[in-house]
């Protein structure tokens, strides 16, 4: 295996560490993390990264000569104020973590990152299958690696190896047949010290000798290999000591799998706000061509447990659309859920619109508190995401009770009113005008010229329309529209002037002609 470099680290842990120089480059080793201890000497550990505990970053100047004469790569500091100076002059990497990472966090990131390298979610169990070769030729009998789930995660090919219809059953689907039978044998395994040898379920099974994957007391998975009267005598002994292995090499697994989501999270989260590189996403994420993103949120306000009740929205989101779309990208921010849609042959956001509203009625249930879910544009490719984004946070904008999903084609004129509303209120020149005049004149008076105007205008400047929309007669609609020309000076035989006074007061205002 290549040696772990700089590099690796940085593409492993994303946007958590910053790199402020590499005097040497990305390619030197990185082999471990060490803590500094300002009470003991620094050990010689050549290609180590070091954290500065208890050293502001400004001050770790002279670490920077120690850490070269002891071999290390680089040193870590907390905050952006390192010593780039000194870091260059004695040829040390200078590396900085945020200013309220805890240090423990630091330390248990980066040694996962180099402990373990970066995989696909998807998994990947290499090593897990050269165990069970290891343990099939060791005691004689073919051998599964499960996780807890009963999903089988590797198996042994060694030739010749004794194996029954029960075994060939679950590495075709790479699951564990479910019965009974096999659940008490589940209870009974996971109940055990130890290896605990189970006899045949049926008369054309043959027997097998198990043992489960522990670690710090949490099962893991278990290990089993198929009995034909013929194991090696220490077939215990060393169904013990490959489960021990097993156990590292599923922590190592699930470390690596962690860490690539980490990365693959931050890279989503860069690229719906606009600083990814759309070329190296596409490459990275596995997605091509159109584009679609659907943002989901709790539709409750106050929630206690917000933060866990929005993790578990995640949960819902990311397994709804990996069972439609498989490796997905879903990430949570500031609340919000964002999941990137494949949209090749989307037409309306009809398949789109049908699996949100799918995840707001599942979330609903699940959760016990109501979801909303907006729908961004369909865009030519993962460079225009962040457009995509907007739409969708727009569109939840404008969503409620009455409609908790909907596309931003459904709701573009609520959500180019939301723009305009908020455009206009910014500049004073585009908030000023008749209406102010209009709606004074109300609240002096006690009349209704504002109403009347926004439903004239939303019959289409109809006076019998306008009248209906009033509930009063039209020639009282007439002479609200009389005092409005004479009294306040608003010229309505002027289009350009009705236009502007329609979109003050249905935005500005918010009077409307049908409430």
């Amino acid at each position: 295996m290549d040696a772990f470099t700089l590099g690796d680290l940085l593409d492993v842990v994303g946007a958590s560490v910053r790199l402020h120089t590499s005097p040497a480059g990305l390619t030197d080793p990185v082999t471990e993390v060490l803590l500094y201890d300002a009470h003991a000497p620094l050990p010689r550990v050549p290609g180590a990264l070091l954290l500065a505990v208890g050293v502001p970053a400004a001050a770790a100047g002279p670490l920077m000569r120690t850490a070269a004469e002891a071999g290390l790569t680089g040193i870590v500091v907390r905050g952006p104020d390192g010593p780039t100076a000194e870091a260059e002059a004695y040829g040390v990497a200078l590396l900085s973590v945020a200013a309220d990472t805890a240090w423990h966090r630091a330390h248990l990131l980066l040694a996962s990152a180099i402990g373990a390298r970066p995989v696909s979610p998807a998994g990947g169990h290499g090593d897990l299958f050269a165990l069970a070769d290891a343990i099939a030729a060791a005691t004689g009998g073919a051998v599964l690696v499960e996780d807890p789930r009963r999903r089988i995660l590797a198996y042994s090919t060694v030739p010749d190896q004794p194996v029954d219809e029960n075994r060939r059953q679950g590495i075709l689907g790479l699951q564990v047949p479910d019965s009974p039978e096999n659940s008490e044998d589940y209870r009974a395994l996971f109940a055990a010290d130890g290896p605990l040898w189970l006899p045949a379920l049926r008369g054309d099974w043959l027997p097998r000798l198990a043992v489960a994957v522990r670690a710090g007391g949490e099962t893991l998975g278990s290990v089993w290999v198929v009995d034909d009267g013929t194991l090696a005598a220490d077939a215990r002994e060393t169904l013990a000591q490959g489960a021990s292995t097993a156990a590292l090499l599923l922590l190592r697994a699930r470390a690596a799998q962690e860490l690539a989501r980490h990365q693959y999270s931050d890279l989503l989260r860069r690229l719906l706000d606009g600083t990814a590189d759309a070329v190296t996403a596409a490459d990275r994420l596995g997605v091509e061509g159109p584009v679609r993103v659907a943002a989901f949120v709790l539709d409750v306000a106050g929630l206690p447990d917000a933060e866990q009740t929005g993790l578990r929205l995640l949960d819902v989101v990311r397994l709804q659309c990996e069972a439609r779309y498989g490796r997905h990208a879903c990430v949570p921010v500031d609340g919000v859920v964002y999941a990137l849609l494949p949209a090749a042959g989307e037409h309306a956001g009809g398949r789109h619109k049908r699996l949100a509203e799918d995840i707001v009625a599942r979330a609903g249930q699940s959760l016990r508190v109501p979801v909303r879910a907006g729908l961004g544009e369909v865009v030519a490719g993962l460079g225009e995401a962040a457009m995509s984004r907007a739409d969708a946070d727009l569109v939840l904008r404008v969503l409620g009770p009455a409609l908790p999903v909907a596309t931003i084609e459904e709701v573009r004129p609520r959500v180019t009113l939301l723009r305009l509303t908020e455009v206009l209120g910014e500049r004073r020149e585009l908030s000023a005008g008749a209406w102010r005049r209009v709606l004074a004149y109300d609240d002096e008076h006690g009349t209704d010229h504002a109403r009347t105007l926004a439903c004239w205008f939303d019959a289409g400047c109809d006076m019998t329309g306008a009248a209906k929309l009033l509930a009063v007669h039209p020639n009282t609609c007439r002479y609200r529209l009389k005092q409005v020309r004479e009294q306040l000076g608003v010229n309505l035989d002027d289009p350009d002037e009705r236009l502007v006074l329609w979109l003050q007061l249905r935005t500005l205002a918010g009077v409307g002609g049908t409430g």
